[in-house]
């Protein structure tokens, strides 16, 4: 446990920043796999929006430090490998 008030403070700010990481992390990856779910369905407005909302997410966590930038580069290429073969 810390004993200084300033490590207090330390733990508070880790705590709210890990949960706030770990959101934007989990909604970039039900992003993801909306977007496999819309491919094998088939149905193209939706699977538009979905790569729209993935494309948004995985920007979202590499601006603000929760991926790195070449991990999003990486998972929007897997998104739009999941687009460009919709219905297989």
């Amino acid at each position: 446990m810390p004993n200084s008030s300033s490590a207090k403070k330390r733990m508070r700010q880790d705590a709210k920043r890990r949960l706030a990481n770990r959101s934007k992390a989990s909604a970039m990856r039900t992003a993801i796999r909306r977007v496999q779910q819309a491919a094998t369905e088939g149905d193209d407005g939706k699977l538009q929006a979905a790569v729209n909302l993935a494309y948004k997410r995985i920007d979202k966590a590499a601006k603000t430090n929760v991926i790195h930038a070449n991990t999003a580069a990486r998972r929007k290429a897997l998104v739009a490998r999941h687009a460009a073969k919709k219905g297989a």
